[in-house]
C-alpha cells in the first residue's frame, strides 16, 4: 500500500511540473503573438505608406514629363481608377463587376455576329 500512495504522489508530482512547463511555455508564446500582431499591424502601415509614396512619386515624374499637367490637381487620388474612360473611386469599381461587364459585352457582341457571303467569287 505505501508504494502505491508513493507512486501515485511521484505521478502528481511530475503532472504539476509538467502543468507548469506548459502553462510557461503558454505565456511564452501568448507573448510573441502579441507581439507578432503588433508587428504585422505595422508592417501593413508601411506596405500601405509605400504604396502612396509611389503615387505621388509617379505624380511627379508625370508633373516633370508633362509641364501642362498640374500635379497639385486634387483629382490625383490614388483611391481613384481610370475605367471605361471615366475617373471612378476604386470602391465603386472592383475588378469582379468589371469582368462580369465584360462578360455580358462579349456574350451581346457575339450575337452581333455577321455571316458571311456564300457567293464569294474564288
Amino acid at each position: 500500500m505505501g508504494t502505491w500512495k508513493v507512486c501515485c504522489l511521484d505521478s502528481e508530482t511530475k503532472l504539476n511540473r509538467r502543468i507548469a512547463d506548459l502553462e510557461a511555455d503558454y505565456d511564452e508564446l501568448k507573448e510573441k503573438y502579441e507581439g507578432m500582431e503588433v508587428e504585422l499591424e505595422d508592417l501593413k502601415g508601411c506596405i500601405i505608406q509605400e504604396h502612396i509614396n509611389g503615387f505621388q512619386k509617379r505624380v511627379r515624374q508625370v508633373a516633370f514629363f508633362c509641364q501642362d499637367i498640374d500635379a497639385a490637381d486634387p483629382r490625383f487620388d490614388v483611391n481613384k481608377d481610370v475605367v471605361d474612360g471615366q475617373l471612378v473611386n476604386e470602391v465603386e469599381s472592383s475588378p469582379e463587376e468589371e469582368a462580369e461587364k465584360g462578360a455580358v459585352q462579349e456574350d451581346e457582341n457575339a450575337g452581333d455576329t455577321v455571316e458571311g457571303d456564300d457567293n464569294k467569287e474564288a
